[in-house]
């Protein structure tokens, strides 16, 4: 019997890659988080998933050094077959206007990522990072890392941005994924994999029998009895009857006749206080996703925003799994995580090719 490829997952939050590397066929054997709620979630939630304990250090990734981590993790150097994490994304994000992100100490975290993978050695490396990783101004640090790559010997592939609606998870969700793949065990991987769903309207010889995107609709059912994540944020009188004028199923803020005091003067973004339109892909799932002032994160037909339940389903998350922490801590670790299906998606096909090569 072939045992199952190791795996360590890096800057793993509330554990949504972990889990999708779970369902590919990895084993998880450690996981290094700096978030203490977002470690309780994975420690809470992981090792249920894996079928026995994962250890979590909860811990800041750059004094940590990569043997002491490995001995909290009870592992070997070279043991382990692949590394999965996506370092902290802010600094790349759209969200930061200007120039923002040069400069920022979490860019840091990207080479902190390589110092892991050299010492752990592991056959493969997959890298998640928002499109903004590959913005002009951001040249300098991708560049860095891939010469870090060629130098410890791996052959690194171009980044390729995946949409997660391409891959079964009910949200249009773009995001970078960087494979490296060490050049002394070489491995023939289908890289990027291919979508598993396509748009609506694609010609059935193109579509060849894969179903159409997933649509918000797929998230809105009744959440499990006694769901401590069934709850959303609570909404002043004013907003109530601001959405109470919002047209159902993906109305706008400016559809409702009324202009808060706080975009007077101004349009503001237009997607702030939009109901969500169930008939498309829900809107990217941020880390305040639950908050409707930030973007179009107003339930289809209710007057309230989604609750954390509904931004987990959005995720892929399964409903057995249930994030620690207030509703603004949780929406956070849920906006975070790679979609599970998404990462089961590109996950199965790394696990194949390690399978088959040991």
């Amino acid at each position: 019997m072939i045992s199952a490829p190791k795996c360590i997952d890096l800057f793993a939050g509330a554990g949504g890659f972990s889990l999708g590397a779970i369902q590919a066929g990895l084993n998880i054997i450690g996981a290094l988080e700096i978030n203490r709620k977002a470690a309780e979630t994975y420690a809470d939630n992981i090792s249920k998933y894996a079928g026995k304990l994962v250890p979590v250090i909860n811990a800041d990734i750059l004094p940590l050094e990569p043997e002491d981590a490995l001995v909290k993790w009870g592992a070997l150097a070279g043991e382990c077959d692949i590394i999965i994490g996506g370092p902290p994304c802010q600094g790349f994000s759209s969200h930061r206007l200007n120039d923002q992100g040069v400069g920022d100490p979490r860019n840091e975290l990207l080479s902190r990522y390589f110092d892991y993978v050299k010492k752990i050695r592991p056959r493969v490396f997959l890298v998640e990072n928002v499109p903004g990783l590959l913005w002009p101004r951001h040249a300098e640090y991708l560049k860095n890392f891939y010469t870090m790559g060629k130098k410890a010997n791996y052959d690194l592939f171009p980044p390729v941005v995946l949409n997660a609606c391409d891959y079964g998870v009910p949200q249009s969700r773009k995001r970078v994924f960087i494979l490296g793949i060490d050049k002394e065990r070489p491995l023939s991987i289908e890289w990027p994999p291919a979508p598993t769903h396509v748009a609506p309207g694609t010609p059935d010889d193109i579509r060849e029998g894969r179903p159409f995107w997933l649509n918000a609709s797929e998230v809105f059912h009744t959440a499990p009895p006694e769901d401590p994540n069934d709850r959303h944020m609570n909404h002043s009188e004013t907003l109530i009857d601001l959405f109470k004028n919002t047209p159902i199923n993906g109305g706008s803020r400016s559809d409702s006749g009324r202009v808060l005091k706080c975009h007077q003067g101004h349009g503001g973004h237009n997607d702030v206080y939009g109901r969500i339109n169930p008939t498309k892909p829900g809107p990217t799932m941020t880390t305040a996703c639950i908050n409707p002032s930030k973007g179009r994160f107003v339930h289809p037909t209710e007057n309230h925003g989604i609750t954390l339940r509904q931004a987990a389903r959005f995720q892929t998350f399964p409903d057995s799994f249930v994030f620690s922490g207030g509703l603004m801590a949780a929406g956070e670790q849920i906006g975070n995580a790679v979609p599970i299906l998404l990462g089961q998606a590109i996950l199965e096909k790394i696990a194949q090719a390690l399978s088959k090569a040991s």
